[in-house]
Order: structure tokens, then sequence, then C-alpha cells
């Protein structure tokens, strides 16, 4: 029986659309997705009569497993509990994206919970790959389902992608039940697949995103924030790149090449201001150069990417967390014991120095605390 073809664009009521997949995946029906890499095909992972059709449409081999579509990496610890800093970092920074990482399951993990044939498709070896494509009908979709997708390219195993709807009508119309066509996919190209266990990974498929993307990607990312971003977070950020350069026994230029990564941002930055004069002076006295630091503001992107946020105050940290809850395990304040370093503006080169020396004396403390054989990629 042929397909039901529903052309997204042409749709009257977005809602209905999302209703009608949730609907078909629910009686356990194959539903194909478009996303931003190319088509796919989808059934609800807790239908293991449906797991199996989708082996059948496919024709795939049962040594290949299914990815598994998932709505965010907010939920990565439930198939992952004990996710290395890796993991974690990659989750939050791939996802919604072109990207599925396959990683170990481990003892507690909901895959445990799947029937022996869903476990069998989705994870025979004890990896799961986990998805999160960056399209918004399948994210709306997601919210209205108790469970996770098994999800799979939309074309007969040994064939080419499907990145326009109607070559999915022509390859599977047979053989799915609902086919979403939203036109040509935005890169034409499938998902990277990379494995990650502890504090490595490994590019299993290069896709979308490429290796050296992946590299910068996979970086221990440390973010200082003030107020104005010219002098407290400026300094902090410079300090901090020096001492661990000194650790890893390297310079500052090289500090991304050893999976690092400092910047500096702030509360109300205007951007691209320059660092205050003060600060350049003192720290050009020690060799550290601050004349091409450019302001910036805190945003979404920086709050999401980095693995610690060091605030000035805990003024900072408060007008953080109260944007973005969901940071809270990667905000503190730069003082170990919550003591505010005073912002120095307007003050004499004297007052920068101390605020300096207040900034490296704890700086010191957390650099020798970093645990960077565990943080960072190898």
């Amino acid at each position: 029986m042929p397909a039901k073809v529903i052309e997204i664009k042409a749709a009257d009521d977005r809602r209905d659309v999302v209703h009608r997949a949730v609907q078909a995946l629910a009686e356990g029906e194959i539903v194909a997705f478009p996303t931003e890499t190319v088509y796919g095909l989808a059934v609800s992972a807790l239908n293991p009569q449906a797991v199996h059709a989708l082996r059948h449409a496919k024709g795939r081999p049962e040594t290949n497993p299914f990815s598994l579509c998932v709505p965010g990496a907010d939920i990565l610890w439930d198939y992952v509990p004990s996710p290395s800093p890796l993991m974690s970092r990659l989750a939050r920074r791939c996802w919604p994206g072109p990207v599925t990482l396959v990683m170990p399951c481990g003892e507690g993990s909901v895959v445990s919970r799947f029937s022996p044939e869903v476990h069998q498709a989705v994870s025979p070896s004890g990896l799961v790959g986990l998805r999160v494509p960056a399209h918004d009908l399948i994210s709306e979709v997601m919210q209205f389902l108790p469970g996770p997708l098994a999800l799979t390219s939309a074309n007969r195993s040994g064939e080419p992608d499907a990145i326009h709807g109607k070559e999915v009508v022509e390859g599977l119309g047979d053989r799915v039940g609902l086919i979403l066509d939203d036109g040509k996919c935005r890169y034409g190209l499938p998902s990277s697949v990379v494995k990650v266990e502890g504090n490595r990974f490994q590019m299993l498929r290069q896709g979308v995103v490429s290796e050296s993307v992946l590299n910068h990607l996979s970086s221990y990312f440390v973010l200082f924030v003030c107020t104005g971003n010219t002098c407290r977070s400026p300094m902090a950020e410079v300090v901090m790149q020096k001492h661990l350069a000194d650790k890893l026994g390297t310079t500052i230029d090289q500090l991304d090449q050893k999976g690092v990564l400092v910047a500096s941002a702030g509360i109300a930055a205007y951007p691209g201001g320059r660092a205050a004069p003060e600060a350049i002076s003192i720290l050009g006295a020690r060799g550290l150069d601050l004349t091409g630091h450019a302001s910036q503001p805190l945003s979404d992107r920086l709050v999401e990417q980095a693995d610690l946020i060091l605030t000035m105050t805990s003024g900072h940290r408060d007008a953080i967390l109260a944007r973005w809850p969901d940071a809270r395990d990667r905000v503190q304040t730069l003082n170990c014991d919550g003591r505010d370093i005073a912002d120095p503006i307007g003050g004499s080169e004297d007052v920068y120095r101390q605020c300096l020396e207040q900034i490296e004396s704890e700086i010191k403390l957390r650099v020798k605390d970093l645990d960077l054989d565990n943080l960072l990629p190898s």
C-alpha cells in the first residue's frame, strides 16, 4: 500500500502534521522524516514489531544497529548514566545537530529496559548511538512521544541517501506508512558518527562535521565573566592561559592544540571594546598581551559551550543562573570561598595590580586542582 505523503510547506496546519506523525508512530507505522542531513526512517523504539518492520523495510543486516533519536542533551544521563566529561561536552555542543554520538550504555541505562528485540537492534555490543536532529518537525513530534525513536537513513541498504522527499517516495513509498516531504535537506550529507569512550573519541564516519571541527568541539573551555569585559575577566583570561600553558608544557598560542580554550565575556559588555589601559599596562609588564582584546557580551552560545564559567562576583553568578538555570553545575565564583573580586574600574594602576594579584592567586589554585588528564581529550 503506498505511503501517505504530506508536503510540509503546503500544509495548512503544522499542528495537524505533528499530530498525524505522532499517531502514525503510536500505531507502529514507519515514518519518513526530513532532517538537516538526509531523510530518515523512524519508528517508536518502544514497539518491537515496529523496529522489526523498520529493519525489513531498510533491508538492513541484524548486525548493523539503529541509532536512537532523543529530544536533547539533557537526557544523556538517562542513556549513559555515567558520562565522561568529554561525552557531556560533545552532547552539549553537538546537539541538536548533524552528529551521532556512539557511547557505552552502562549499568542503569534506559536501554537496558527495552525489550530484548529492541535492545539487540539498537545496542548489540553495549554501545548506543544517540542523535538529536536539528529539524523543527522531528523535534516537535518528539515532545509528544513517551520514548525515543529508532532512526536510520531513508534508503534501502547500499543505496544512496535520500536528500529530497521525492526520493523517499520513489525508493520506499510502498514500505513506509507516512512520508513528511519538506523538500531538499539542508546539508544533503549524512551525520558524522563519533564513538566516545572516556576522554577519547574516534570518527567512525565523517559526514557534515569534519574531524578537525570535532577536535575543536572536544576542547575543554573555561569562560571568565565580569560586567563590562574590559578589565577583570580579560586579565583572568590571559593569566589562566599562561598558567595552563605552563602546566601543559606549551605556549599560550598552542593551548588550543592541547585541547584547551579560555575566553572572557561581560554581563553588560558592548562588543568590540578595548581592555582598560591599566590592565594592558600591568599585564604587559609581565610579558602578557592584552592589546588585541575585544570585549563581548555573554551569550547563549558561550554559556552552552563553556565547561567551567568563573565569575568575578556572586552577583554575576546569580545573574547567569537567573537566565541560564541549566548551567548551574558549571557556574562558580572565581574566588573559591565565594568572596567578590572588586571592580578596579576608575582606580590607579596599583588598584589594578592588587586586583590582578587576587585573580592570579585564585587561578593558581584552580589550575592546581584541575585534573587535565581526565578533562582533556586524548
